[in-house]
C-alpha cells in the first residue's frame, strides 16, 4: 500500500499530465531530472517521465536540489513581476498624459514590441491600453462634472476633442447623459421600497425607466448611503405600490427562487459594463459559471479580470445575478452581499 506521500506525488503528476494551475492538492513545483529545469505544473512544456519527476514546495527548495528556473513557465515570477511592473508604469504614464499615448509610444517606454506589449497589458489589466485610456478620460470627465464644471470646461479639461464625441457615447463614458452626470442625478427621482428579507434589510430604489439599485444584508444607513453615492443629488422619495412590489418579488425570490427575477432595469454603466451584466442574465437559473467562461462568451477571452470587475461593481443583485460567477476552481468567492449568502442563493436556485 502507498503511503501519503506517494499518494500525493501521484496526484501532483496527474495535475502535471493536465497542465492544472491551480491544482487542488496546493501548490508546488515539479522537476525533471533529465532536464535539470523545475517549473509550474501548468507549465506548456511537453510533459515529462514519471520517473524523471521530482516535486518541491517552492523555488527555493528545487534550487537548493541544484534545478534551475524554467525559462517558459517562469516559476520564481521574475518575468512576470517585470512584465507587471512595465504595465504600472504604463498606466502611470497613460494617467499623467493630457491625452491618449500611442501604443508605439507605450511600448517604447517599457521597452517591449507594441503588439507584445499590447498583449501583454491585455493579460494583466484584463483590457487593452486604449480602452484604459478612455477610462481615465471618463473619470477625469465624471469627476470635474460631479465638482460641479461646466459640461464644455470638464469635457475640454479631461482630453476630449469635443462636445459632441461624448454625447454620441455618453452610456460608454458616464453611463448616463453629461449634464445628468454634472447634476449629480439632480432632477431626477429615485422612489425607494424597503422591506425584511431573509438576509436581512432589504432597498429597491427605482427611476421611471426601472430599477437602479438592489441591495441588501446591510444595516439600513449603509444601504441607503450606497444608493445616494450613486444618485448623490438625485430627489429620494417613498415608493408606490407598483415598484414596492419590486421588492417583494425580491424577497420572494431569496426565500425560493422558482424562476429568474425579471425586472425592468435601469443599468447605467460603461458599454463594457452593461455587456457584462446582461451576459449575466443570460446565465439560467440554478446553473453557473466561471469568470473566465463569461468572458469567453462574450468574445473577450482575455478580459478575465475586467469581467470581474464588472461584476463587482453591479448595482442591481438578484435581477442582475452576478452570484451565478464562481472562481476559476470553483470557489465560491467575491460577492458583495457575503458569501455566506451567495452559497445559499446558489443552493437554493440548485433545489429549484
Amino acid at each position: 500500500m502507498k503511503n501519503t506521500s506517494e499518494n500525493l506525488d501521484d496526484t501532483r503528476f496527474a495535475a502535471v499530465l493536465a497542465r492544472d494551475a491551480t491544482p487542488a492538492c496546493g501548490a508546488f513545483l515539479y522537476a525533471v531530472t533529465s532536464q535539470g529545469i523545475y517549473c509550474r505544473p501548468g507549465c506548456p512544456s511537453p510533459p515529462p517521465l514519471r520517473r524523471n519527476t521530482r516535486f518541491f514546495a517552492d523555488s527555493t527548495a528545487a534550487e537548493d536540489a541544484g534545478f534551475r528556473p524554467c525559462k517558459r513557465c517562469d516559476p520564481r515570477g521574475d518575468r512576470a513581476r517585470l512584465q507587471a511592473e512595465a504595465v504600472r508604469a504604463a498606466c502611470a504614464m497613460i494617467e499623467a498624459a493630457e491625452a491618449i499615448p500611442s501604443l508605439a509610444s507605450l511600448a517604447a517606454r517599457a521597452g517591449y514590441a507594441p503588439h507584445h506589449f499590447q498583449r501583454m497589458f491585455r493579460d494583466i489589466t484584463g483590457i487593452t491600453p486604449r480602452s484604459y485610456a478612455e477610462g481615465v478620460r471618463g473619470q477625469r470627465l465624471s469627476a470635474a462634472l460631479a465638482e460641479g464644471a461646466r459640461v464644455a470646461e470638464a469635457v475640454a479639461g479631461a482630453g476630449f476633442g469635443s462636445e459632441s464625441r461624448v454625447y454620441e457615447n455618453a452610456g460608454r463614458h458616464l453611463g448616463m447623459r453629461p449634464g445628468s452626470a454634472r447634476r449629480g442625478g439632480a432632477g431626477e427621482v429615485i422612489r425607494i421600497a424597503w422591506a425584511e428579507s431573509a438576509f436581512g434589510p432589504l432597498l429597491l430604489g427605482a427611476t421611471d425607466q426601472g430599477v437602479c439599485f438592489l441591495g441588501f444584508g446591510e444595516a439600513r444607513d449603509a444601504l441607503e448611503g450606497d444608493l445616494r453615492a450613486r444618485f448623490p443629488k438625485a430627489r429620494i422619495e417613498a415608493a408606490p405600490a407598483e415598484i414596492s412590489d419590486f421588492a417583494k418579488r425580491a424577497i420572494a425570490f431569496i426565500a425560493e427562487p422558482r424562476a429568474a427575477l425579471d425586472l425592468p432595469l435601469d443599468l447605467r454603466g460603461t458599454i463594457f459594463q452593461r455587456r457584462v451584466w446582461e451576459a449575466l442574465r443570460g446565465i439560467p437559473l440554478g446553473s453557473t459559471t466561471t469568470y473566465g467562461a463569461l468572458a469567453a462568451a462574450m468574445g473577450e477571452p482575455k478580459a478575465t479580470r475586467a469581467v470581474a470587475r464588472a461584476c463587482a461593481q453591479n448595482p442591481v443583485s438578484l435581477a442582475v445575478p452576478c452570484h451565478r460567477v464562481l472562481g476559476k476552481d470553483g470557489d465560491i468567492t467575491g460577492y458583495r452581499w457575503g458569501v455566506g449568502r451567495k452559497r445559499a442563493l446558489l443552493a437554493g436556485e440548485k433545489r429549484a
